[in-house]
């Protein structure tokens, strides 16, 4: 499998009326914290299972994927990349860690950075130095705020932990924190 026959089924997944659902309904207009994503509408299980049969690609399509303005191309390069760290060793692990801190900027809504920082960089620092962790929760970028906050998802105590130590105004956590559950 490679990255157009990847780009064939998710254009033969798409489903319009979803697709302006999913607009709507992650803030995708100007000014909203979703502007400019472009969802196809593909939901979340049919993404999964893509996922899985595309596990083989190589890092450099998925960040192909992640540059994409597609949403759902986006997330299925993060299902991927989760599949791949879970299924890795101690090396493999430590790349696609780096690899998810390098590409952060274009895990940018709230579903990217859910389904996969707490099985990449929570999991990752779940035993070392979590400084990162702060660098994060001070950004002025909002979905590197989440990532700080949804990485103590693989920690005892939760966020409680990085709330704690990072200093987060307490007025920026409800946004941050209203689709968690």
């Amino acid at each position: 499998m490679n990255l157009s026959e990847l780009k064939k089924i998710i254009a033969l997944s798409a489903n319009r009326e979803h697709a302006e659902v999913m607009q709507r309904f992650f803030k995708t207009a100007k000014g909203e914290y979703g502007e400019g994503d472009k969802f196809i509408g593909i939901k979340v299980p049919v993404q999964r299972k893509i996922a899985i049969r595309f596990y083989d690609l190589e890092l450099t399509d998925l960040q192909t994927l992640l540059k994409s303005v597609i949403h759902e191309e986006r997330l299925i390069s993060l299902l991927i990349l989760v599949n791949k760290y879970q299924r890795g060793d101690k090396k493999v692990k430590e790349r696609i860690f780096k690899f998810y801190l390098r590409n952060r900027k274009r895990i940018n809504n709230w579903d990217l950075v859910d389904l996969s920082t707490p099985k990449i960089v929570g999991d990752f620092l779940s035993d070392r130095n979590k400084k990162i962790l702060l660098d994060l929760a001070h950004s002025p970028n909002l979905w590197e705020r989440r990532m700080a906050i949804i990485s103590t998802f693989s920690f005892p105590f939760k966020c409680l932990k990085i709330i704690l130590i990072s200093g987060i105004k307490i007025s920026s956590l409800p946004f941050l924190l209203l689709k968690l559950y």
